[in-house]
């Protein structure tokens, strides 16, 4: 899966000979059989390999609360949930940058964290954006009131950014990834 993380495709025959140093494409051939016969792949109608769903999926077990302790069948499987189609809508214009610094800790954002972003041009008041201000890049919520347009942390040991020449947009952030 890293190659297909990778390359946004899996990997060719020959290429699957060099990434698991098989010296023949008959053993290729047996493996992707298995691979296909366990669900872990597709092959589309050119004969191309495609991760099953099967693959990208994770099992989606329902809810957990957060409050006082209550009954819940955590462990009955209800439904599997495809995290590229849960955090990524357009794929060609989706990134992920890693947060340098504490300005958006009052949003949940932490240093260290993993943020995924969607190029655009345009933000609506109150978007969390990665923008080019003055010639360098920063994420903050983007503020608009009449014609005026600034950057606002979410720390308050922090201050608005005010343009002195130029405020671009370059992306929203979509979602944050947290490891613990």
């Amino acid at each position: 899966m890293a190659f297909y993380s990778r390359e946004g495709r899996m990997p060719t025959y020959t290429e699957m000979m060099s990434l698991f140093n098989f010296r023949s494409k008959n053993a290729v051939y047996k493996l992707v059989n298995k691979l296909v016969e366990a669900d872990l792949v597709l092959k589309d109608r050119l004969g191309r390999l495609q991760p099953s769903k099967a693959a990208t999926e994770v099992p989606f077990l329902g809810l957990v609360t957060a409050g006082l302790p209550a009954a819940v069948d955590a462990l009955d499987h209800f439904d599997t949930l495809n995290l590229n189609d849960f955090l990524i809508d357009k794929k060609d214009k989706t990134f992920i940058l890693e947060v340098d610094g504490d300005s958006m800790i009052e949003a949940h954002i932490d240093d260290g964290d993993l943020v995924i972003a969607e190029k655009t041009d345009t933000a609506r008041d109150g978007d969390i954006v990665i923008a080019k201000v003055d010639g360098e890049f920063t994420m903050k919520y983007f503020r608009r009131k009449g014609t005026k347009v600034w950057l606002d942390p979410a720390n308050k040991r922090y201050e608005p950014i005010y343009p002195e020449m130029e405020l671009e947009v370059v992306a929203l952030v979509k979602g944050v990834i947290r490891k613990y």
